[in-house]
Parts: structure tokens; C-alpha cells; sequence
């Protein structure tokens, strides 16, 4: 018996490993990414400017230096709403009076022809495109409704229209379909879960990190991050001293294997 409709995801045709250099951009949720690559030592960089939430703001920061750097971009795109001053999409208000902005939606081809460009530069590049299943409801359900629907537009014809290469990672339809319950969601039922992040994470390298050679070094790697991050009950203690100088062994044997760290 089925009790949970499955999201199919077809295993990346390529792979993140630990060569790449990955920059991800966008809403919250590529924090939230971020935070999961980061447990296990990949060379990443989420949000160096702030998080940002419409495509037009992110793209904006597309001729950054960590751009240029980057071998894999994770573009998370939030909601088409935007505030422009002057006719320009702003990234932030600044604290500014909302009256002075003009807020809008944003159309499916505002998006794309924002976007094919940047790809057309950057077509040594791998992109993964995705949309936050974090709603925003201030808009209302309806009009968020509407701002994820031309987010998806937009990224598929971003995606099929792409030179370099591009692949869409559903995480909206996840959360919407396949973990359809509010234990899903954190306690403003909005965000999701830390057990929904680890479930949307497991789906994510299922996809793009499955060799094996890769996921022994993730073993290796989040081990010394796990023993990093324990707090002794007693932190004075002899055996919590002998364990600390463990780890920092353990660190220094890793760092001449991993000379990123």
C-alpha cells in the first residue's frame, strides 16, 4: 500500500564531487542547503551578498567574484513578487517607506530573458535550478499560488532553453506532494522541518553525489564534523580534554587527504 505520492528524480546524468567549488543563491532554502554540504566539508558559498528571494535580485549578482569561481551554481528562486524604485527591481528596501517602491509580479518571460543570457555566459557552468517550497504568506495562499506557478514556468523554459548545462531539482513538489503534512513544517507552518530539510537532502544527493568514491569521503568527513560539533557534559574534564585532542588529530590526518579544510 502506497501511502505518500513519490516524486520520481532521475539520477544526474552529472555528479557534485568534492573538485567542485559550489555557490548557491537565493531564498532561505539554499541556506538551508547550504547548511547540509557544508556538514560534510564540499567547498561551498550560499548567499555572499544576503539572501534574496525574486530571480531579477539574484541575477543581479551574477558577475560577482564568487561567480567566477564557481563550478556549480544552486539557484533557489523564492517568489516572482518584486519592488522596483525608478523602473529598476531593487535587491532590498533598505528600510526605506514602502510607498516609495512600486511592488509587482513579475511574468514568466521577465524571468527567462533575464536568465538565458547568464547562462549563455557561464556555459562552462553547471546549474541547478530549483524553487523554495517555502510559501509566502503575507501574499495570501492565492497569490502565492500564482508566484510559484510562474516560478516554475520560468525555470523550465530556463532549463530546456539552456547552453550550459542545467537540470531542475523539484523541491517545491517534495514538500507539496510527497511530504503533504504540517509535521513536515517548522512552527510557524510555513518553513520546513529539520526532519523535511534531512528528507529533501537525501533526495538532492541521490541525485547529483552517488559515486562511491565521493560518498566514502562524505562517511569520513562527517564523522570529524559530528565529533566537532559534541558538547561534553563536562567540559573541565580529563576525558573531554583526551577527546578534543582526538578530534584534532583526527582534523590534521583528514587535512593532508583534504587539503581544503
Amino acid at each position: 500500500m502506497e501511502l505518500m505520492t513519490k516524486i520520481d528524480i532521475p539520477v544526474s546524468n552529472w555528479e557534485i564531487d568534492y573538485r567542485d567549488h559550489i555557490l548557491l543563491l537565493g531564498s532561505c532554502f539554499a541556506n538551508n542547503m547550504n547548511a547540509k554540504l557544508e556538514e560534510y566539508f564540499f567547498q561551498t558559498k550560499a548567499n555572499p551578498t544576503g539572501t534574496l528571494y525574486n530571480p531579477i535580485s539574484i541575477a543581479h549578482h551574477m558577475h560577482d567574484d564568487e561567480v567566477l569561481t564557481a563550478d556549480v551554481i544552486i539557484v533557489t528562486f523564492g517568489t516572482a513578487w518584486v519592488y522596483e524604485l525608478n523602473g529598476q527591481v531593487v535587491d532590498n528596501c533598505q528600510k526605506r517607506p514602502a510607498s516609495i517602491f512600486v511592488r509587482r509580479r513579475l511574468t514568466v518571460d521577465d524571468i527567462v530573458s533575464a536568465w538565458r543570457p547568464i547562462l549563455e555566459r557561464y556555459r562552462e557552468k553547471r546549474f541547478i535550478f530549483t524553487v523554495s517550497p517555502i510559501r509566502h504568506i503575507k501574499d495570501g495562499l492565492h497569490e502565492n499560488q500564482i508566484s510559484k506557478g510562474i516560478l516554475l514556468q520560468a525555470v523550465d523554459q530556463i532549463v530546456r532553453g539552456s547552453i550550459a548545462p542545467a537540470a531542475y531539482f523539484p523541491s517545491y513538489e517534495i514538500l507539496m506532494d510527497e511530504l503533504r503534512d504540517y509535521r513536515f513544517y517548522a512552527s510557524d507552518m510555513l518553513h520546513p522541518s529539520e526532519t523535511a530539510i534531512d528528507y529533501l537532502w537525501e533526495k538532492f544527493r541521490h541525485t547529483y553525489i552517488y559515486s562511491p568514491r565521493t560518498r566514502e569521503s562524505m562517511h569520513e568527513l562527517h564523522q570529524l564534523w559530528l565529533n566537532e560539533q559534541h558538547r561534553s557534559l563536562h567540559p573541565d574534564s580529563e576525558e573531554d580534554r583526551e577527546f578534543r585532542r582526538k578530534v584534532e588529530v583526527q582534523r590534521t590526518t583528514l587535512k593532508r587527504k583534504y587539503t581544503w579544510l
